[in-house]
């Protein structure tokens, strides 16, 4: 599809020009494009359970958050972003991995993002369980270099095997800091809880100079003055935001296959992504959306919201803004 200018191609399909029950079945009823070229940004999904150690079901992740952001409006309230006013946005699908082969769907996941990154787009990816994090890090370091993390998760996923695997779920940041991912002076893990099998849970990305701040530390406060501290650290570097719906509260996101008691509460997690506002984003995910566990929708209906917050804040959005005021 050749791109056409904004009004006519980029904004999402309105509610009075198609009932919210039909329309495509695309992120916010966006255009489909099979690549991304032309693109400022992109939401392309990972549809993929076979690295989750617990329950099963994020492969249908990306399709029910799709199903989910249909109520989604293209001015943010809240905030005065315009996202489609400043930038060509589409939906380029779904990767194709190999749903019997993790290994291979990491190879997979990481050569689709090798070429969403050859034209200057932001991926937004729609998980998924977290194993694909790691090879699009390892994408995003090929092109930018290490890069700047901002890690939300009830778990730091940074386990060195898992039933003697290398790959898995609990694993994708332990890889990336192996493979040389991350600048780790400027690495952020929120809302790490729960219980586990000894300090080194927590304490091993401490001592590769991370920020660790557990889920305790952010009980009934806003998370606003952390992520000014955030900004202040990260600077100008390339960031990438990896966001695991499990870092919320089950109260607010019970379907995901992890779940931990005493997390963030949706206003926190608006926080801490409208708090990235600034920041160089590169890419941002938001996985671990394990729709068989929540009938009503909720939890995708969560990250379908969170990741228009991501789209939101992206650094083209941001400009944007503050000229328009």
């Amino acid at each position: 599809m050749t791109l056409a200018k904004r009004s006519t191609f980029n904004q999402p399909l309105g509610g009075n020009e198609m009932p919210r029950f039909g329309g495509p079945t695309t992120m916010m009823r966006l255009p489909a494009v099979e690549t991304s070229v032309g693109l400022d940004a992109c939401f392309v999904g990972v549809p993929m359970d076979i690295g989750a150690s617990n329950r099963a079901g994020t492969r249908l992740g990306p399709r029910q958050i799709r199903a989910e952001s249909v109520m989604l409006r293209p001015y943010n309230m809240a905030t005065g972003a315009a996202p489609f006013e400043a930038m060509q946005v589409a939906d380029i699908g779904d990767v194709p991995i190999n749903t019997f082969d993790l290994k291979k769907s990491v190879e997979i996941i990481r050569t689709f993002y090798d070429n969403i990154l050859r034209s200057d787009v932001i991926p937004l990816t729609l998980g998924g369980d977290h194993t694909l994090t790691y090879p699009i890090l390892q994408a995003m370091a090929k092109k930018y270099g290490p890069v700047a993390l901002i890690h939300v998760d009830a778990h730091a996923d940074v386990n060195d095997e898992m039933f003697g695997e290398k790959i898995a779920h609990g694993t994708p940041f332990r890889r990336a800091y192996e493979a040389g991912c991350l600048q780790n002076d400027k690495v952020f893990q929120i809302g790490l809880r729960g219980t586990g099998y000894s300090p080194e849970d927590f304490n091993w990305g401490r001592s590769k100079g991370w920020t660790v701040i557990q889920a305790e530390e952010c009980w009934h406060k806003s998370l606003s003055p952390l992520m000014e501290q955030v900004r202040t650290v990260v600077g100008n570097a390339p960031v990438y935001l990896s966001y695991d719906i499990d870092s919320l509260d089950p109260a607010f996101a019970p379907g995901t296959g992890t779940q931990e008691i005493g997390g963030l509460t949706i206003w926190q997690a608006l926080e801490i992504i409208r708090g990235c506002a600034g920041l160089n984003l590169v890419g941002c995910d938001l996985v671990e959306v394990s729709p068989p566990y929540d009938t009503t929708g909720t939890t995708a209906l969560v990250g379908s919201n969170l990741l228009y917050e991501m789209l939101c804040v992206l650094p083209k959005s941001v400009k944007y803004r503050l000229l328009n005021k």
